[in-house]
């Protein structure tokens, strides 16, 4: 797999790794954002992303993600974005005053999974890459991404929801000899 499209496959229920092109992307960028306010500031991102892709006459070539450049804890890094067809230079201010800048999706080795379900439930997912990357003797590294295949909606359910997970990871280690 050579770019970021695994989205238009069905879930990927096993892990494997699989190699991306780098895609330029259009992000809102957060710094230190507070658990609690990690909604909020996506419903923010993603409708200030919206107007200004079509002010710009800027297509998204795939469906939304979050890249975070670093493990969350009490507060998270994160870039909330599209890949976009055209390239994007800067940063510019849209008239809500959010800040939308050009950035990328990294390329090369990522182990990837699908995970179908509700959002709280992500964590676990995540948990479940990791261990499998470990137990399949990959080193993970960062940043890593979420694609939110499902678009979120009042009306949709929970548990339907599709969320592709991908996780940096260096070629498998080989053994030492004996």
């Amino acid at each position: 797999m050579t770019e970021h499209d695994t989205h238009t496959r069905g879930p990927r229920r096993e892990p494997e790794v699989l190699t991306f092109a780098e895609a330029r992307t259009a992000v809102v960028r957060g710094k230190d954002i507070p658990s609690g306010e990690l909604a909020a500031f996506f419903d923010a991102s993603f409708g200030a992303l919206a107007g200004f892709l079509k002010n710009r006459a800027l297509s998204p070539v795939g469906p939304a993600f979050a890249l975070y450049p670093r493990l969350p804890a009490e507060t998270t890094d994160l870039e909330i974005g599209f890949a976009i067809d055209h390239p994007l230079v800067g940063d510019h201010t849209t008239d809500s005053g959010v800040v939308v800048s050009a950035s990328r999706l990294p390329g090369g080795p990522a182990a990837t999974v699908s995970h179908v379900g509700p959002y709280d439930a992500l964590g676990d997912a995540w948990r479940g890459l990791l261990d499998w990357a470990s137990r399949n003797g990959h080193a993970p590294g960062l940043p890593f991404w979420e694609v939110y295949v499902s678009e979120p909606s009042p009306t949709a359910d929970p548990g339907a929801m599709r969320t592709d997970l991908f996780l940096p990871v260096e070629a498998e280690r080989v053994p030492p000899p004996p």
